[in-house]
C-alpha cells in the first residue's frame, strides 16, 4: 500500500484543523487535528528526508499556522489557511516527497 505524501498530510491538517475548529466552534478539536497530522507528516519527513530536513519542514508547519492568522485579517480566513496550506505542500515535495 502506499504512503500518503507528507505534502498531502500537512496540508490536509492545516486545513483540516481550522475546518474542525470553525465549525465545531471548539479551537482545542482543531488544534489536536492540526497536532495530529503535524506528527504524522514529521514521520514522514524523517523517514524520506532525514531529521534537519524534517525538523526544517516542521518549523515551517508551526510558521504556516501562525502566519496563517495575521493573513487571514488581510485576505480572509479560509484563502489565508489555503495559501498556507498551499506553501507547506510545495516546500514538502521538495525537500522530501520526490525523493521518495
Amino acid at each position: 500500500m502506499a504512503k500518503v505524501p507528507g505534502a498531502v498530510i500537512a496540508a490536509g491538517g492545516l486545513i483540516g484543523g481550522y475546518g474542525v475548529a470553525r465549525f465545531t466552534k471548539k479551537r482545542q478539536l482543531g488544534g489536536v487535528v492540526l497536532a495530529a497530522a503535524g506528527a504524522a507528516a514529521a514521520r514522514q519527513w524523517r523517514a524520506r528526508a532525514g531529521g534537519p530536513a524534517a525538523g526544517a519542514l516542521t518549523a515551517g508547519y508551526i510558521a504556516a499556522f501562525a502566519g496563517s492568522h495575521p493573513l487571514a485579517k488581510k485576505v480572509g480566513a479560509w484563502p489565508a489557511v489555503v495559501g498556507v496550506a498551499g506553501a507547506v505542500a510545495v516546500a514538502s515535495w521538495a525537500v522530501a516527497d520526490r525523493r521518495g
